[in-house]
């Protein structure tokens, strides 16, 4: 018989306001922080012996969203939604042992019971809504917000790639040197970097010595020159030609040796004489 999950008094609520939260359109890194700044117990703080694994520091985007995707949460049991890779810890030497790697499954490769197993903390329309909801302002135009330079442009101030990101009706780049909104802004951190694309597709064209009026071509352009671009505080970008790597020589790794194992000759003439 399978184990019978009851709601926890004083976690469930929690778990039933960040649904309400996400259902009005609230972003998962919004309901992270308003949970962080109300000091609300995160799950491995709660019960640190089935997350050993983490700090329990505080509410994480990853946390909220993994909750929010949940369907146990609906009364369901759900099964096959991890998997464990095992592997050698070393390619070129087995005798190192194996690894093993607990990996998520695909949401259509997860088992879900047809009748309800616990009782539920949301419905399961709620639940599919909360699937279905983006934070995201869409575009007024009615398009599907494309970004052309998406991951074609680096950090110049701590070399992450910039995050696509829509305001105002245009699309636009960041970096946030990691700093994610889902902590309260406490500490002392460096400016953001931010960039307009029509801004970053004029530049880029300038460089390329093309018009700007067809921003596909100048992308294409672009990798076609296999330019590596980085962007400063203050949007301005420095284009830099990718230098073609050295090869370099590796010895060939020389495989393990197993010799069978031979008997000692003084043994040979101890068994002889006997």
């Amino acid at each position: 018989m399978a184990h019978r999950l009851e709601p926890d008094p004083a976690t469930a609520p929690h778990v039933q306001w960040m649904f309400a939260q996400r259902l009005t359109g609230r972003s998962v890194a919004g309901v992270a922080r308003d949970l962080n700044d109300r000091h609300v117990p995160c799950p491995s703080s709660v019960d640190p012996g089935r997350n050993r694994h983490r700090s329990g520091a505080g509410w994480t985007l990853r946390t909220v969203a993994s909750i929010l995707a949940n369907p146990r949460y609906t009364g369901r049991q759900v099964w096959n939604r991890q998997h464990t890779d095992r592997g050698p810890l070393d390619a070129a030497d087995d005798l190192l042992g194996q690894s093993e790697v607990r990996r998520w499954n695909l949401m259509q490769q997860w088992v879900i019971s047809r009748d309800l197993a616990h009782p539920p903390l949301v419905s399961e329309h709620d639940f599919v809504a909360a699937q279905q909801t983006n934070a995201l302002p869409a575009p007024a135009d009615g398009s599907s917000g494309r970004y052309l330079l998406t991951g074609l442009i680096r950090c110049q101030e701590c070399g992450r790639i910039l995050d696509s990101h829509w305001v105002n009706s245009h699309a636009a780049y960041r970096c946030r040197h990691g700093f994610r909104s889902a902590v309260p802004a406490g500490t002392t951190r460096p400016r953001i970097v931010y960039i307009h694309e029509a801004k970053a597709i004029r530049q880029l064209a300038e460089h390329l010595g093309m018009p700007h009026t067809d921003p596909h071509a100048v992308v294409d352009a672009l990798l076609e020159h296999d330019a590596l671009v980085s962007c400063a505080i203050g949007g301005a970008l420095g284009i830099h030609s990718i230098p073609t790597p050295t090869p370099t020589y590796r010895p060939q790794a020389i495989p393990h040796q197993r010799r069978t194992a031979e008997t000692p000759p003084n043994a040979i003439a101890d068994t002889r004489g006997r």
